[in-house]
């Protein structure tokens, strides 16, 4: 089993921040990708960012310049440090892991959700 957890939303003005937090615990053997994704009710499920173990990272044009995604691949934990917000960002984002697992299975990991609201 593994588990991602995440941490640091929750309301902010437009041109704030907030910097969000994903830990991955259980059965890792290791972690390739970690990634970002956001989604609004009634829309699909998109890309915020990705950052491999090497560290070469990937942003959607939206966020790029604003937004920075870092990891700490000792602690299997992975940032979102989100400047600049604006009201557009409002959405529930989740933690997504590519893990090879104790079995040497290989599942991608997703985290409950964390809600951020960007009030204008």
């Amino acid at each position: 089993q593994v588990q991602l957890v995440e941490s640091g939303g929750g309301l902010v003005q437009a041109g704030g921040s907030l910097r969000l937090s994903c830990a991955a615990s259980g059965s890792i053997v290791s972690i390739s990708r970690m990634g970002w994704y956001r989604q609004v009710p009634g829309q699909q499920r998109e890309l915020v960012a990705s950052i491999t173990s090497g560290g070469t990272t990937n942003y959607a044009d939206s966020v790029r310049g604003r937004f920075t995604i870092s990891r700490d691949n000792a602690e299997n934990t992975v940032y979102l440090q989100m400047n600049s917000l604006k009201p557009e960002d409002t959405a529930v984002y989740y933690c997504n892991a590519d893990v090879i697992d104790r079995r040497f299975y290989t599942m991608a990991a997703w985290g409950k959700g964390t809600l951020v609201t960007v009030s204008s």
